[in-house]
């Protein structure tokens, strides 16, 4: 089958590779639908990912489609799905306290880039899910990335009536966009890029604030809102100096979550006096459950969450290479279709 091949730092190649046979409890997929990552865009840039993949390896991990050969008993032929990119082990301490994500032992998935792909049993037991007749493969391939969502919408307590600050108008800036707002809550937003600022705008944002080619969004902010009284301020850039920034714009009482995960070996600055005295609550939100991954899936076949609302671009899986060089070269794509059967 075709398939992008990560090699190495800024090394993806389109191969052949050979279709291995499945083990008990196994399917095979036949992807109808893979879209681009932000964190796939990490592991091309670096090369790698310490927790999720060792090169050379197919890669790519948001993905729908048709399950083609089963060794499961459980799923047939024919069976539109989604799967999501990891399954827990339900023996370890976190999985024991209802904290999944938190799993010791975290099973990944990878290779949505590909013609097809194979799900282990353990996935296929716990985070693969059946798709309504009329759900599309585009919108369904969304379930991943907003499964992490709903987990920070739930860790930081969002609910009807509060003012939140999303910093980040991408993919997950503007999924939180769009939770936020079907909750209830007043949206703004602190993002930069046309493209993105009038996808928030159209999601529900009340307010959007363009912080430049600087990315300074306490400038952006305070230059119309001297005193910013927002409930909550959700980081979903995955800076540094983004992190520091939320804790400057959220109300005395108000909560923070660091969403954004940052490179690895950054630290940031804290005034202890603010936190203290603000009474501020700080969290950080990892990946999903599989209570979150259905719960997104709802969100999406209910129409909250729509493909039309965040995929804006498309290529072919022979052009994927080329795709990942002008996305790290800063292409304002939201997120792209790849169309493996090309």
């Amino acid at each position: 089958m075709k398939a992008a091949v990560l090699h190495g730092k800024e090394d993806v190649r389109l191969e052949e590779v050979p279709e291995r046979p499945l083990r008990p409890g196994e399917v095979r997929i036949r992807i109808g639908a893979a879209l681009t990552c932000g964190t796939d865009l990490k592991v091309f840039k670096r090369g790698y990912h310490a927790k999720m993949l060792v090169p050379p390896t197919v890669f790519g991990h948001e993905l729908a489609g048709e399950i083609i050969e089963t060794q499961n008993a459980g799923w047939g032929i024919g069976e539109r799905v989604v799967a999501a990119n990891s399954a827990p082990c339900d023996a370890c301490v976190s999985c024991d306290l209802d904290q999944e994500n938190l799993c010791d032992d975290l099973l990944f998935l990878n290779g949505a880039y590909a013609e097809s792909i194979v799900v282990p049993a353990r996935l296929a037991e716990k985070n693969l899910l059946r798709l309504k007749a009329g759900t599309a493969f585009r919108d369904a391939a969304l379930t991943e990335p907003l499964a992490c969502v709903v987990q920070g919408v739930e860790d930081t307590q969002l609910a009807a009536g509060q003012r939140v600050l999303v910093i980040g108008a991408g993919p997950i800036g503007l999924m939180f966009v769009a939770l936020a707002k079907q909750l209830g809550c007043e949206v703004a937003v602190a993002g930069r890029g046309e493209a993105r600022l009038n996808a928030a705008r159209r999601l529900g944002a009340s307010e959007v604030f363009d912080v430049g080619p600087d990315g300074d969004s306490v400038k952006a902010v305070t230059a119309r809102l001297p005193k910013p009284n927002f409930d909550a301020v959700i980081e979903a850039v995955g800076k540094p100096e983004a992190w520091e920034a939320a804790v400057k714009l959220v109300r005395k009482g108000g909560t923070v979550n660091f969403f954004g995960g940052c490179p690895a070996g950054t630290s940031i600055s804290l005034d202890t006096g603010l936190i203290h005295y603000s009474n501020l609550t700080l969290r950080a939100s990892f990946h999903h459950t599989p209570r979150t991954i259905r719960r997104a899936l709802e969100f999406i076949e209910s129409g909250v969450i729509r493909a039309t609302d965040f995929v804006d671009g498309e290529c072919a899986l022979s052009e994927l290479p080329a795709l990942f060089a002008r996305m790290t070269g800063g292409n304002r794509v939201v997120k792209t279709f790849v169309d493996v059967t090309r």
